[in-house]
């Protein structure tokens, strides 16, 4: 790994070069179906991507991770994958996206792709050879089938749920009319669970490592990566039982659970390894998988994946403590693992952060404390949402995010500052999650609304067309075009924050140094430079030195309430 004193020092052809560009990289994810239209159509395209990629140079990040952009239904917004090796006509063809892979490239930006091994679509060839092929037969080896309970097969093989409502089993209809098997399917029907046990899925999933390495992928983030590996020996686990001692977020503590976070995953991810190792710099990985923390460092293992989300900033509550633990916790098990850290606090699933700082803050355990979701299914009352204070505490929180050491994941619209669109009608809804939980929330739509580009025009400059989500008005004073070269703006927040971030990059540690509140967080990391939140009420006096760049403007040369700054 380079050393501290050379970091910052390397050239952009070195960078590029450098095996562990990840362990400290700024990545954008990009949901390609809201970020740019090309087209006129209404839906973000690979083409788009491309033409903003003097954007995104501009914007000084390291790397794109894409969301799905394979043939996609979109029963789960392109999480339902029908070819795992191809491009969605919708948004283009594999040549667009070598394009896109050549014009990153050569903006110095690598490009993460987003993998979705646990299920495909029911519109999978292998599904609807399986469907079309009897009980028994290879093609059904490829996904979970099993016979139903009851006199005739009637019922379920178990009282699983899916995560998206509704039972956790599909019954389908066999070749010859009669009423059939039933097959697994942990998120919607739409989505089948592919059968992990096959030798043929695993291969397939190797070869489809190595085609998008070849065109350029530099890296993959792999979709609930703790859900491969299946034991569903008879007879299978009641829900009740599936309750028992020793349940964690996602598993049990021992690695037995039927389906989520078996330790058997992770024979899958030490094959995929050898694959990434075949690669000059070698291909890098970061598993999304919603597990203890006590479970997550065989996920980031070198011998594995390499890196594994950390959740736990973007499931805090705005506060100094929590903050610190997190932080120190979660620094401490990267070095003990070999791993670096990952820090995020929004993505294309939960309420985008700038609204999530706005609501009354709760007293619970992770997402329970205030994740949004109470609110929206609440209709989104305005009294309880502080738009201003969302976006300080927003702001202040990115700032020290990128203070801190490990790769830090950004999510398309957030360095506007955009809040979730709250008011979306019922009838333009797309999230599965809101027509199959109707009634206990409404689904992941208002941070998925294509981007504001311009402040006025057709869909904001998000294309020539309308846009598949609807965008609310007050989107114009977001819109890129307001904040471009505007003081004190956001977007201009976020620019100067990676550019410095950039030049001030170090060894992966930081020193925690007292303050005497316990509403102040002040770190020093390798090179002279330090980080100030003030989570407090009231503006607070900063330590000597020169301010490099601050969250909120400095009142009388102190710090807000709510703000962050970076000093040397």
């Amino acid at each position: 790994m380079p050393t501290t004193a050379t970091l910052a020092t390397l050239s952009e052809a070195d960078r590029q070069a450098d095996p562990n560009w990840w362990r400290q990289a700024a990545v954008y994810q990009i949901y390609p179906r809201s970020f740019a239209d090309s087209n006129g159509d209404g839906l973000g395209d690979i083409k788009g991507i491309t033409a903003k990629v003097p954007y995104l140079q501009t914007l000084g990040i390291d790397a794109v991770w894409l969301s799905p952009f394979y043939p996609s239904a979109l029963a789960d917004g392109g999480y339902d994958v029908d070819d795992y090796r191809d491009v969605d006509p919708k948004l283009g063809t594999l040549a667009d996206f070598d394009e896109m892979a050549k014009a990153l490239h050569e903006a110095g930006i690598k490009l993460i792709a987003d993998i979705v091994p646990n299920h495909s679509s029911n519109r999978h060839k292998w599904f609807l050879e399986a469907l079309a092929s009897p009980k028994g037969s290879p093609a059904r080896e490829r996904y979970i089938f099993r016979d139903g309970l009851g006199e005739n097969g009637e019922l379920p093989p178990s009282d699983w749920d899916s995560v998206f409502g509704g039972p956790a089993w599909e019954r389908i209809t066999e070749p010859d009319g009669t009423p059939g098997q039933w097959y697994m399917h942990i998120f919607a029907k739409e989505q089948p669970d592919l059968n992990w046990s096959n030798r043929e899925v695993r291969d397939d999933f190797l070869k489809t490592l190595r085609f998008w390495s070849d065109r350029g992928v530099d890296g993959f983030r792999v979709d609930v990566a703790h859900a491969l590996t299946k034991d569903l020996t008879e007879p299978l686990l009641s829900k009740l039982e599936l309750t028992r001692e020793g349940q964690l977020e996602d598993g049990f503590e021992d690695g037995s659970h039927p389906f989520w976070d078996r330790d058997d995953v992770h024979d899958i991810y030490a094959e995929w390894r050898e694959v990434f190792n075949e690669y000059d710099p070698p291909r890098t990985a970061v598993a999304e998988a919603w597990v203890h923390a006590t479970r997550r460092a065989r996920y980031a293992s070198p011998e594995g994946l390499g890196q594994a989300f950390n959740f736990d900033l973007l499931q805090a509550n705005f506060d100094a403590g929590e903050f610190r633990e997190i932080i120190t916790r979660n620094l401490a098990e990267a070095k003990e693992t070999g791993a670096s850290s990952t820090w995020v606090f929004s993505n294309h699933d939960v309420v985008r952060h700038a609204t999530r700082y706005g609501l009354p803050q709760g007293t619970g355990k992770h997402l329970a404390k205030q994740d949004g979701k109470a609110w929206l299914l609440a209709g989104a009352p305005a009294a309880e949402l502080d738009v201003e204070l969302g976006l300080r505490r927003a702001r202040a929180a990115t700032l020290l995010m990128l203070a801190v050491p490990g790769s830090a994941y950004l999510y398309q619209g957030e360095e506007l500052g955009l809040q979730e669109v709250a008011d979306i009608p019922d009838s333009e809804r797309q999230d599965p999650a809101f027509f199959r939980n109707k009634g206990v929330e409404v689904g992941r739509d208002g941070c998925r609304v294509p981007l504001p580009w311009k402040v006025e025009g057709t869909s904001f400059g998000f294309g020539d067309g309308g846009a598949h989500l609807p965008q609310p008005d007050w989107f114009s004073k977001y819109a890129v075009e307001a904040q471009d070269g505007t003081d004190n703006s956001t977007l201009e927040l976020y620019c100067k924050a990676l550019k410095l971030r950039r030049e001030l990059q170090s060894g992966e540690e930081l020193e925690w140094l007292e303050t005497g509140s316990p509403d102040i967080l002040h770190f020093s990391r390798p090179g002279g430079w330090q980080s100030v939140t003030n989570f407090g009420d009231s503006a607070v006096d900063l330590p000597a030195g020169t301010v490099l760049l601050s969250s909120s403007p400095l009142q009388d040369g102190k710090l807000p309430a709510n703000s962050t700054a970076w000093l040397r």
